[in-house]
């Protein structure tokens, strides 16, 4: 059992010239800190605790302790003079570089239709799977749609999610190619390519076999409900192609235009197929964009992923098609975007505005339009950094809205700032991004690294289909975090008057607040990558 900690942190650590800043829960009388390492218990450094408030979703009164000032490599602790003690943290360079290598390489170990050896895959190998061809729903034609990523704890493939959780790695290799090696330990790796984009790669070539003949992509592959708690191999659902959807349709138009650009230099020829399907998909989502959005039919019971408003993925793929191409073109499609009917903004599934706003303001040479695209991306940006620095006790930008996967978010604005801050450089934009991360490995509410395998005190029980048929945390997924909609029948249970922050339970049954997702890793690779 975890002695449970009032000093919360970032439990990995920090780089040398990182802000390191613990939150103490019900400091007391303490005025005091002390760090002490780890193997010889001595004091290192001493400061004053800053008194804090009741800031905030969490409930908590809190205090700070400033310990920026240490900077020499090393195991440490914070203890105070009552005897609260830390969870241990390190500080030196490269302390990310485990995290953001197991955060990518767990979309290798989501891989489909593919054999995952035990030379790569370790205690998670497994045969092939899914692989099977598949019958377009409603309909007695197939379609062989092997491959990509298993979407989450389930071993659905979704096109939705799957192009948001891509464009966050090719951003992440755009932005920070130093970050990536080619020796990851993947089959792909030591060839010559960085392994990031041999990931992407992979799930961009099933993409490929979702786009329809008309243009349109089809929303998922999947059975008709959700697969038990087996390993992927051991599956026998019959697979289903579903419908085409608006937002599978602009989604992979977005992320195709992406991967031209990114894949130009590397493989010409791959430039130029996804570039010809995002045209093709473009054109064909212009002439469905009055449809309805895509709902599962009756008998279809895995992920709807429904999104009502294409508006937000029909910009994003109309900037990237710009930013990619420079063809003119998109200029006049871009004032055809109605954006009062875009109802979110940010870096979601369903929000993919953020993306349109960084690629728009990304281009060399910005379309002229009518919308206040920088407005509006730097008005989010502003949000979310005024909340971590200044409204939020333990760093969170998320006020006091903490739904179903509220660390994807977390991560999200995260790599928002980031984005923005490589535009326009913002050093509170810095920080509170960085307050993000430190937020989901450790300096938050809940005393957890939302990392499995990370820290003293990670999830051990997540809503993970391999990871509870293996009865063994996969390591280096992030899981949903707290979720103050309770969602689940455990979280219901545990969490009945619970502050909103706090809404998080260890239970791979509480879906809501324990599952995995690709996309809720691909933003975190991101954040890793930015600050590796």
């Amino acid at each position: 059992m975890i002695k449970e900690t009032q000093i919360n942190l970032n439990q990995i650590g920090y780089r040398p010239k990182d802000e390191k800043r613990a939150v103490i829960r019900d400091a007391g009388g303490d005025t005091e800190f002390d760090v002490r390492r780890c193997d010889t218990k001595e004091s290192v450094f001493k400061g004053t605790i800053t008194n804090g408030s009741g800031l905030g979703s969490s409930g908590d009164s809190v205090s700070y302790a400033d310990l920026s000032a240490l900077t020499r490599p090393g195991r440490y602790m914070v203890t105070t003079s009552s005897g609260k003690e830390s969870y241990e943290f390190e500080i030196g360079d490269g302390v990310y570089d485990g995290a953001l290598a197991d955060s990518l390489r767990m979309l290798y170990l989501q891989r489909c239709g593919t054999d995952l050896p035990e030379e790569y895959a370790g205690e998670f190998a497994h045969g092939k799977c899914h692989d099977e061809i598949a019958t377009i729903y409603g309909e007695t034609g197939q379609m062989e749609v092997s491959g990509g990523w298993h979407d989450a704890g389930d071993y659905g493939r979704y096109t939705v999610p799957g192009a948001k959780a891509v464009a966050d790695l090719l951003l992440a290799y755009e932005l920070y190619p130093g970050s990536f090696d080619d020796n990851l330990g993947i089959p792909e790796s030591n060839n010559g390519i960085k392994d990031v984009l041999d990931e992407a790669r992979f799930e961009l070539e099933w993409l490929h076999k979702m786009q329809l003949p008309s243009g349109c992509v089809s929303h998922k592959v999947t059975g008709l409900d959700f697969d038990g708690f087996i390993m992927p191999d051991k599956c026998t659902s019959k697979l289903y192609v579903m419908p085409a959807s608006k937002t599978a349709t602009a989604d992979f138009a977005g992320v195709m235009y992406m991967a031209g650009r990114v894949y130009r230099d590397i493989d010409p020829a791959f430039s130029d197929k996804c570039i010809a399907a995002a045209d093709r998909a473009l054109a064909a989502y212009t002439d469905h964009r009055k449809d309805e959005g895509f709902t599962n039919p009756p008998d279809v019971l895995t992920g709807e992923y429904r999104d009502d408003c294409s508006e937000d993925e029909f910009l994003w793929a109309v900037c990237e098609g710009y930013r990619t191409t420079g063809d003119r073109r998109f200029e006049s499609l871009l004032d055809t975007v109605d954006m009062s009917l875009i109802r979110y903004e940010g870096f979601g599934w369903d929000d993919m505005s953020g993306y349109a706003y960084y690629a728009y303001l990304a281009a060399k040479d910005p379309m002229k339009t009518k919308h206040d695209l920088k407005g509006r991306f730097y008005g989010m940006c502003d949000k979310a950094a005024r909340t971590a620095l200044t409204g939020e006790a333990y760093g969170s930008s998320l006020d006091d809205d903490y739904a179903w996967g509220s660390n994807m978010y977390i991560a999200n604005n995260a790599m928002a700032l980031l984005l923005a801050s490589s535009l326009e450089y913002n050093k509170d934009y810095e920080l509170a991004a960085k307050r993000q991360l430190d937020y989901i490995l450790g300096t938050n509410p809940c005393s957890y690294c939302f990392l499995t395998g990370y820290g003293t005190n990670s999830p051990q029980n997540p809503h993970h289909r391999p990871s509870v048929a293996q009865k063994k945390a996969m390591k280096g997924m992030l899981v949903g975090g707290a979720d103050s909609y309770l969602e689940d029948e455990w979280a219901q249970k545990a969490l009945k008057n619970v502050p909103k922050a706090k809404c998080y339970i260890d239970v791979s049954d509480s879906y809501s607040c324990n599952e995995i997702t690709i996309y809720w890793n691909s933003p975190l690779v991101f954040v890793l990558a930015a600050f590796r």
